[in-house]
Formats: C-alpha cells, sequence, structure tokens
C-alpha cells in the first residue's frame, strides 16, 4: 500500500487559518459510509442525526502550551522545544530544533531560567529526552513561558489561546488538540443531553504518533510513536450499555477511534485501562467497535486519512474529499467537520 494512493488535491486557499466565531457554526458535509451519499449541513445539525439512547464518545484531553523558545546555557543559540509526552516525573519526551545543536547534557533555559531542561538522551527524528529543572508547579510556568503548539500550515497568530482547547478540556497532557471536539459548544451539547443523548469520554494525550508525517513510500513501514490513554469505568459501562441496547456510538476524533480499537483489540471489551498506545489503522484494518465517526478533514498523506479510509474505504474518502474541495469547505485543524454514519 502506497503513501501516493491517500494524496487529493487541496488549494491552499481551503486550509483554514483562523477559528470561526461561533464554534458549532462550522459547516458539517455528512457522508453514509454504506450508500455513498452526501448531505451538506451545519455543525449544529448534527443532533438532528443522533436519537435518545445514543452515545458520543469524547477525548477530555487538554493541551498544554507545550511549545518553548529558550537559548543555550553555553552558546546562547536559540532553542525551540516542544514537550510531547510526561515518560517519568520531570522527564520529557520533546521535539527539538534544530536538534543538532542538542547532546546529551546540554541544557535550554526559558524565561530567564524560570525553567531549565537538561539532555539526557538523544533520539532519532530531532527527539530528546529533557529533565525539567523547576521550581513550583510546572503547568502554571508554561502558562507563563509556552504558547499552543499550532500545526506549521496555521500561519495567522492565534488570538485567544482557549480556541484550541475544546470546551470539555480537562486532563493536561496533549501537544495537539483533538480537533474534531473544537466544533462543540456548552450549548450544544446540553441540547444533546436534553434530547436524552449520552457523553462520556477517553484520554487520549496527543503526541508525535497523531501529527508526525509519513516519510515512507511503503506505508506498512511506518512507525507510530505511542501516546497514553486512559478510560474509566463510567465510559465502559456507558459504552456497553449503549452496544446493548442497539444504539449508535459515535466517536469523536481519530483519537477517540485509536483509544477504543486499542481497549478492544487489548481485551475483547471495553475494560477500564491506561497505557501507551501505537496502533496505526489503515484500510484492511478491522474495527471491533467503532462504526460512526465525528471528525475534520485532514491532511493529505496523513495516518489520519488513513484512518477514516479503513472506515469508509479508499475510493469513497476520496471521492468525498473532492466534493469538499469543489464545495469549498474549510480543512484542517481550525476547518469544518465530517460525520461518517453507518445508518
Amino acid at each position: 500500500m502506497n503513501l501516493e494512493d491517500f494524496d487529493y488535491y487541496l488549494p491552499e486557499e481551503l486550509i483554514a487559518q483562523t477559528p470561526l466565531k461561533d464554534r458549532s457554526s462550522s459547516r458539517l458535509l455528512v457522508l453514509n459510509k454504506n450508500t455513498g451519499e452526501i448531505e451538506h449541513r451545519h455543525f449544529y445539525d448534527i443532533i438532528d442525526y443522533l436519537e435518545k439512547g445514543d452515545t458520543l464518545v469524547l477525548n477530555d484531553t487538554k493541551v498544554i502550551p507545550a511549545r518553548l523558545i529558550g537559548t543555550k546555557e553555553d552558546t546562547g543559540a536559540v532553542i525551540e522545544v516542544l514537550l510531547l509526552k510526561n515518560t517519568n516525573d520531570n522527564v520529557w519526551e520533546t521535539l527539538v530544533k534544530p536538534a543538532r545543536r542538542v547532546k546529551v547534557g546540554t541544557i535550554v533555559s526559558f524565561g530567564e531560567g524560570l525553567l531549565k531542561c537538561r539532555c539526557i538522551e538523544c533520539r532519532d527524528e530531532g527527539i530528546r529526552l529533557f529533565e525539567l529543572i523547576y521550581d513550583g508547579i510546572l503547568y502554571e510556568i508554561l502558562d507563563k513561558l509556552g504558547t499552543m503548539p499550532l500545526p506549521p500550515y496555521i500561519h495567522e497568530k492565534l488570538q485567544d489561546q482557549n480556541r484550541y482547547q475544546t470546551v470539555y478540556a480537562k486532563n493536561f497532557g496533549s501537544a495537539a488538540a483533538p480537533t474534531a471536539g473544537l466544533h462543540f459548544t456548552k450549548e450544544l451539547m446540553q441540547k444533546l443531553e436534553d434530547k436524552g443523548i449520552n457523553i462520556c469520554y477517553v484520554t487520549l494525550h496527543v503526541g508525535l504518533g497523531t501529527f508526525r508525517p509519513v516519510n515512507v513510500e511503503n506505508i506498512l513501514e511506518h512507525h507510530m510513536h505511542s501516546e497514553y490513554y486512559e478510560v474509566e469505568q463510567e465510559t465502559c459501562d456507558i459504552i456497553n450499555d449503549t452496544k446493548k441496547r442497539g444504539n449508535r456510538l459515535v466517536a469523536v476524533g481519530t483519537t477517540t477511534v485509536r483509544t477504543l480499537e486499542t481497549v478492544m483489540n487489548r481485551f475483547g471489551e471495553m475494560k477500564p485501562c491506561f497505557g501507551n498506545t501505537d496502533i496505526f489503522i489503515y484500510p484492511g484494518y478491522e474495527f471491533k467497535i467503532v462504526d460512526n465517526l465525528i471528525t475534520n478533514f485532514h491532511l493529505p498523506k496523513s495516518t489520519l486519512i488513513m484512518l477514516i479510509s479503513a472506515l469508509c474505504g479508499r475510493e469513497m474518502i476520496l471521492k468525498t474529499y473532492a466534493e469538499a474541495v469543489k464545495e469549498k469547505y474549510r480543512f484542517f485543524s481550525f476547518g469544518d467537520s465530517m460525520f461518517i454514519i453507518d445508518k
């Protein structure tokens, strides 16, 4: 299976640079994955496609201001550090630019020494393990020193940092937002609950595994970096009850899909658990629990477009994306939404 099989044409002007003023007013492309039928709506219309007893599963991870600009203590060279994953106490996996300037023992200082990072291990692809040195509460320090790690295709400055958070974000730990959830407002969620639609949560801290580009021609050779996930008993109970009743289970975002499928592959059923997952879903994968998905429009040749191609079929997804381009949908993190329905 070749990387080029997941490419598509996208005019640059369709890459959304800023979020809409009203989250739920984004457009919604509804795709019936059994018939290929497409409808064009708005995200607030999602309630019309859900029935009492259906369940939405959301990823409640919270983005940390993970992008830091500092200087090497010995030379003063400017170093950019992106915090990816807390691996052990104050040891973090990071992505560093320029990585060649950071060796084992290198100390990078931020905010005149308010935070320091000492390199303890060098890995491939610009990855470094840093021991973080600071006094106080880390997330309060990051609020002062860090910025939201927006994707490189976004060139506009984000005026409100909270627009790169879901309204239900709870558990700190992500280096990127689970963007399918950015369309929900508290008002819309209340309307869904009032209709009798269940809402439950998983946690997957988005890291390198989700947004790292695929750099191999044969996608089977691509290595997914692991990301931390956690699923609680309450969520498992709601999901299991939904399935028993024959109601619809809707995953919100590819990170939620990866979490649910990881648990099912691990146990064959939904059980409370936590751990790290490097699951890579591409065409040919047999889904264990997910058949309905709310998701954004994804980058060409990305693992995310491979995942939704596994759910619907590559040809159907590419045809649908061509329709979205024709209709001038807004793409990627701050863009419009897509609802893949099974019935």
